[in-house]
């Protein structure tokens, strides 16, 4: 059983692989937090229900170890649920009812779910949470579901996902991610001291310039050792995740939907459920937290009919002819790609009405027959008799103020009435609440996909929702507008998805501003930075992973000198980093050498042999690009008999020779050949004790070494 419980002293423990997570109902009614970390006994967690009094400015500092934290009576801490009732009263006392226990339907523990049962002790509104135990893992799923057993509405003014108590560390040390477009996903941390640190995002999506993630340590963990406690919230839009630290040192983390300019009116009989929170300990570090997560998301979060199949090496022509398409020049890039073994041809902007630029044409989702005058097909025929599949790029929650669509209807943009629109990128966002807009959405696409054999999306996004108010609707409900554009994104992407099954698609938004454990639920994999230089990647790349797989993570080859630096780096250097992820191209082809190809060719061959170990294996980060001369990650087969590593040498100084790099992962106990430029064979022992000799020199050199099994 993963979960038991202590009827008497009304006991819950909840326990994984390696990890227990316990609650308990103390003597007031009240659901508090009394463990997580190390596998314990339900029967050591009785003591910790006991009440705590400092003082009467502090009379209940126990309910700073509040499971889901109301506003209401003496609890002063960053509360998890804040309403108010039809009658003014915005105090909220919850209690304790009753739980039961459920059985997952993707998984065979009995028991693998528990819901508590909370209630206000006078108002109609039941709060359930939930916690689904994600056992291999040593994860937790959390959420809670607020329904309205009146006949009242009830205002939500903050409904959190969960709190996340951490237990007593000498010292706690907050990581986490930000940044900003080209710069997405750096690595950073601070130490926790008395009072508040806040991550979030009021941009209407995930955001660049931070994550809904974080770990917690005592300061000491590394990569492959040390304690961590974290969390990842499945979210698409405005969130916010504090970590508190009380004057009595509590540690609490609070995450959810960010309350910033949030309303939601539960009408009688409704419901209303929070996006899932999932959390997790390990005594492995930094690592064995990516790998869980890893894991979690290749088996529970990706859509089950591509669990099992390999991302396909793409190629995107927006660089060799940005909004310049046309059925020649497409072909001719087309058969450049197939002759060095790209499986998939994906056209960006410009294939649409008027959409000669990024001022005009957004919105108006009709194949532009100057362009295309035989419509897709004959471009879509060409390139799969080229033994490739074909894929588009969409945009469809924009609009330019010059389209059809907007001359059309003016009123489906987010917009406050006397105030001038605020363009970014020359567009505008529709209001995806409107189910109007939502229908016009949800037909132009599957019109789009049943009449042609498209097996691609990348979806877009480039603009932050900005002026969340609607001309004719109701001032009340335009503060749930944030929630009702994501949650009818959702909705789109999963009846698109069930209704074509065969299509991959991809989040976009302006690069990594939507990836999150709620968009991973519907896509395939993510565009993680418009930042494409091979170097630049490196970081952006090792803070993708910290939580998201490699399968996920689109990485391309572009052209040198990149845009984003104007650096030149070799073409190989630029694979390798690509090669970490899925792989995709999008350089001018046409400018490529005919070395140039060949060695694409022989790249694009080796990285097909390698990708089931590189997208579905284990990572190990070696070395890290924040902190040492060289980058090196490790990928691991299921069995450990099999590894490839990627590693960079960023620029050589004072002649230095580079250190011995140990492995990670492998057989103790089995030989390995290792296939360097002289091979030589080692024991999984050596290699991961002694480590390998590397030889790079200059700047911006790399290697790709695999490591297998002899025999």
């Amino acid at each position: 059983m993963s979960i038991q419980v202590n009827e008497e002293h009304q006991l819950f423990l909840l326990t994984t692989k390696n990890m227990c997570y316990g609650i308990g109902v103390d003597n007031k009614g009240q659901l508090l937090h009394t463990h997580w970390g190390e596998k314990v006994k339900i029967e050591d967690c009785i003591h910790l229900l006991q009440p705590y009094y400092h003082s009467h400015f502090d009379a209940e500092v126990d309910r700073e170890r509040e499971e889901y934290s109301p506003w209401g009576g003496l609890s002063f801490t960053e509360p998890a649920l804040k309403v108010k009732f039809h009658d003014g009263v915005r105090d909220l006392k919850l209690q304790y009812k009753s739980y039961s226990l459920h059985v997952s339907d993707d998984m065979l523990d009995e028991g693998s779910i528990l819901e508590i049962h909370l209630q206000d002790a006078y108002y109609s509104l039941d709060v359930n949470l939930t916690y689904k135990v994600i056992a291999e893992f040593d994860l937790i799923e959390r959420k809670a579901s607020l329904t309205n057993k009146g006949t009242e509405p009830i205002q939500l003014e903050i409904a959190q996902s969960a709190v996340w108590s951490i237990p007593a560390l000498e010292a706690y040390r907050m990581v986490y991610v930000t940044g900003k477009w080209q710069e997405e996903f750096q690595i950073k941390s601070c130490m926790l001291t008395e009072g508040k640190k806040v991550i979030e995002s009021r941009r209407g999506i995930t955001s660049h310039h931070a994550n809904p993630w974080f770990a917690v340590d005592n300061g000491a963990a590394n990569e492959t050792s040390g304690a961590v406690w974290f969390g990842s919230l499945a979210w698409s839009g405005n969130w916010k995740i504090t970590a508190e630290k009380t004057a009595f040192g509590n540690v609490r983390i609070v995450g959810g939907i960010n309350d910033f300019d949030f309303e939601w009116s539960l009408k009688a009989g409704e419901t209303f459920e929070t996006p899932a929170f999932i959390g997790g300990y390990t005594a492995e570090g930094f690592g064995g937290m990516s790998r869980r997560l890893h894991g979690y998301q290749l088996k529970y979060i990706m859509p089950s009919s591509k669990q099992t199949t390999y991302r396909k090496i793409l190629y995107n022509s927006w660089e060799a002819t940005e909004f310049n398409v046309s059925v020649r020049e497409q072909t001719f890039l087309a058969q450049k790609a197939a002759e060095i073994g790209v499986e998939l041809f994906v056209i960006d902007d410009g294939w649409f009405g008027k959409r000669n630029h990024d001022k005009a044409g957004l919105g108006d989702w009709y194949v532009n027959t100057e362009k295309f005058p035989n419509g897709l097909g004959e471009l879509i025929e060409r390139i799969n008799t080229l033994g490739m599949d074909f894929g588009l790029w969409v945009e469809p929650e924009m609009v330019n103020p010059d389209s059809e669509l907007y001359r059309s209807h003016p009123d489906w943009i987010y917009h406050f009435p006397n105030r001038e629109s605020s363009l970014a990128r020359n567009q505008l966002v529709l209001n995806l609440s409107k189910p109007e807009v939502k229908t016009f959405i949800l037909d132009f696409m599957t019109k789009l996909l049943q009449e042609n054999n498209i097996k691609f999306i990348k979806w877009d996004m480039n603009r932050a929702i900005s002026e969340p108010g609607g001309l004719h609707d109701p001032a009340p409900e335009q503060r749930e507008f944030w929630v009702r554009h994501v949650l009818h994104l959702y909705e789109i992407w999963d009846e698109l998805r069930t209704c074509f099954p065969d299509v991959t698609f991809e989040t976009c938004s302006s690069g990594g501003g939507r990836v999150d454990f709620g968009m991973l639920r519907y896509a395939d994999q993510a565009w993680v930075s418009d930042n494409t230089d091979a170097f630049d990647r490196l970081k952006i790349q090792e803070g993708f992973s910290y939580t998201y797989s490699a399968q996920s993570m689109m990485c391309w080859v572009t052209d040198s000198p990149g845009h984003a630096n104007h650096r030149s780096v070799s073409l190989k250097y630029r694979f390798h980093s690509a090669m970490m992820g899925s792989l995709g191209i999008g350089g001018d082809l046409n400018k490529w050498t005919d070395s140039e190809l060949i060695e694409a060719k022989e790249l694009v061959a080796l990285y097909k042999e390698l990708r089931p170990m590189i997208q579905q294996g284990k990572q190990y980060r070696l070395h890290s690009p924040r902190t040492e001369p060289t980058t090196a990650v490790q990928y691991v087969n299921d069995d450990g008999s099999e590894s490839v590593i990627f590693v960079f040498l960023h620029s050589q100084q004072f002649g230095n020779f580079m250190p011995r790099l140990r492995l990670n992962g492998l057989q103790s106990d089995q030989i390995y050949q290792v296939e360097l430029a002289e091979p030589f064979t080692m024991s999984g022992s050596g290699l991961m004790s002694i480590g390998i000799p590397i030889a790079l020199g200059g700047d911006f050199d790399s290697v790709l070494i695999r490591v297998r099994v002899v025999g």
